[in-house]
């Protein structure tokens, strides 16, 4: 699956609209859920946790659901025929394919940015290791251009379904809080960005919840 970046905009709740609603939320509506995707609790961050964050939250974003995602509750991410997938129902209660194509649980957090703790289950799962590996290849050449990080982010994302694309601005807006929080200078994501990531995909999100794991301790199918 590629990664899409997109021109920053003011990522006002009328840019949301504008690309089609396939709810059928009326102005209200979205100005509601534009309400409820506000980033709270946004701090100034580590480089790499923004771009750990950026990634993870992507992955999650790519994934098809069609419910509203709730800060703190539990999601759990699924490979399944070669499509991500995110449901509110863990792989316990599931049998077959779909419980072995589990690959993380995901926490959506108060300040709009998506974390992923990893099934023990990828190490086993070349197609899931490469489908994460695949999305990685795909991030690290988003970040192969000129433009800043700021410019980059998913404030417009049209091809994403509503929910997906509401808080994929959502999440553009609390990276853009964080780094002006810390101060940071807009910069080539080429020059500054993306000599920051790590080989291994495992190693960035382990920038989160898999603290100090090794950059070489993953399945060697996920290599850049």
């Amino acid at each position: 699956m590629s990664v899409e970046t997109n021109k920053v905009t003011s990522g006002r709740p009328a840019e949301l609209k504008a690309v089609g609603n396939p709810e059928g939320k009326g102005v209200n509506g979205v100005l509601l859920d534009w309400r409820r995707t506000e980033p709270r609790g946004v701090v100034a961050k580590p480089e790499r946790q923004v771009l750990a964050e950026l990634f993870t939250s992507m992955l999650a974003l790519s994934a098809t659901f069609k419910y509203r995602p709730a800060p703190g509750k539990l999601n759990y991410l699924y490979w399944i025929r070669g499509e991500w997938s995110l449901s509110l129902i863990g792989p316990e209660e599931w049998s077959g394919e779909r419980s072995a194509g589990f690959a993380g649980t995901v926490i959506l957090q108060r300040d709009m940015t998506w974390t992923i703790e990893l099934s023990d289950r990828l190490a086993d799962n070349k197609q899931m290791a490469d489908a994460v590996g695949n999305f990685y290849k795909a991030f690290t050449e988003s970040l192969n251009t000129d433009r800043t990080l700021e410019e980059i982010l998913p404030f417009h994302f049209g091809r994403l379904p509503y929910f997906q694309r509401l808080h994929a601005n959502a999440l553009s807006r609390s990276l853009r809080a964080s780094c002006a929080l810390g101060g940071k200078t807009p910069v080539s994501c080429r020059e500054y960005w993306r000599q920051m990531l790590p080989r291994q995909p495992l190693a960035l999100i382990g920038v989160g919840e898999l603290k100090g794991q090794p950059d070489d301790l993953t399945h060697e199918s996920v290599l850049c």
